[in-house]
């Protein structure tokens, strides 16, 4: 039985217009995710989600979006897949996703799409309907290149390859498109040898950025699921994390520096971009003044 819950707003303005892959604006369908990543910050207690791994449907959803397009005054980038995958298995059946970008489509805005999904290529059809129009964007998360160790971290979601496999699809229909390589998590697949495999992957695939991050964050409720996850998974590896970076928020990779400098040269090598300036500028290449505003 698909659960709902009660829904004011859906498309809400971001704190850091124009920050995040140029996004002014933020749009999340659905609640909870079933993905079953064991890093997920949304787990943490201050997001008050404690079902978080059954998705829920926000009610009147599409209407509520409809209304809510209809009320802003300025057009510009929405994004979606900040708190719960807009692909997760429900949107299958319901496409509430797909609508909801029918939606976007018919009143001009852009979109920003962040997913760790094949299904987000169904949907291609719209995303080039709406690239003739405003910057469109898809971002797809990997953080290994292992398919095996992406199935113990990212247990419910489509393996690695499969991710690539999209991307490729994106690319080949002229979908701006690229890797979120974040988290990559202390002393699992913070390795060069991974690092360089996602890059090659990547450009493999006709990719044009990946975005990274060198860590991972852990706060209350976070923290404990993971660590719980680590003793199954890695056992004795939550005390080396316990004893390095205590209860930090920011856990930072002790190999950042080294990776950062093998990142940097590769992606020169295979002309790949990954600063967030240059992946919003080339998204909004092409397109007029009057739209969005970059920062």
């Amino acid at each position: 039985m698909i659960q709902t819950i009660p829904a004011k707003t859906i498309v809400t303005r971001v704190q850091k217009p124009g920050y995040w892959f140029g996004a002014e604006y933020n749009m999340n369908i659905y609640r909870g995710c079933s993905h079953g990543c064991i890093y997920c910050d949304s787990r943490s207690d201050c997001y008050r989600n404690s079902d978080f791994d059954t998705v829920k449907v926000k009610e009147n959803a599409l209407e509520i979006i409809r209304n809510d397009l209809r009320r802003k005054v300025k057009t510009g980038m929405i994004s979606t897949g900040a708190m719960s995958d807009p692909y997760n298995p429900l949107e299958a059946e319901l496409r509430l996703t797909r609508k909801s970008l029918e939606l976007i489509n018919a009143y001009e805005f852009g979109v920003n799409i962040c997913t760790k999904s094949a299904l987000v290529t169904r949907d291609i059809d719209i995303l080039q309907d709406i690239k003739r129009h405003s910057p469109t964007l898809v971002n797809i998360t990997v953080t290994t290149a292992d398919d095996n160790l992406a199935k113990n971290l990212e247990p419910h979601a489509a393996l690695t390859s499969e991710r690539f496999a999209a991307l490729e699809k994106l690319a080949a229909s002229d979908i701006n498109c690229g890797v979120l390589m974040m988290p990559i998590l202390p002393f699992i697949n913070d390795t060069e040898e991974n690092i360089l495999q996602i890059l090659t992957s990547t450009k493999n695939a006709g990719a044009r950025f990946v975005y990274p991050s060198f860590g991972m964050t852990l706060r209350a409720g976070n923290r404990e699921y993971y660590y719980k996850k680590l003793d199954e998974l890695f056992p004795g590896l939550k005390l080396k994390y316990m004893k390095r970076y205590g209860n930090r928020y920011q856990c930072t990779s002790p190999n950042a520096k080294a990776l950062w400098d093998v990142f940097r040269a590769k992606c020169a090598e295979l002309g790949l971009i990954y600063d967030m300036r240059s992946i919003i500028r080339q998204c909004r290449m092409g397109y007029g003044q009057n739209q969005l505003t970059l920062f």
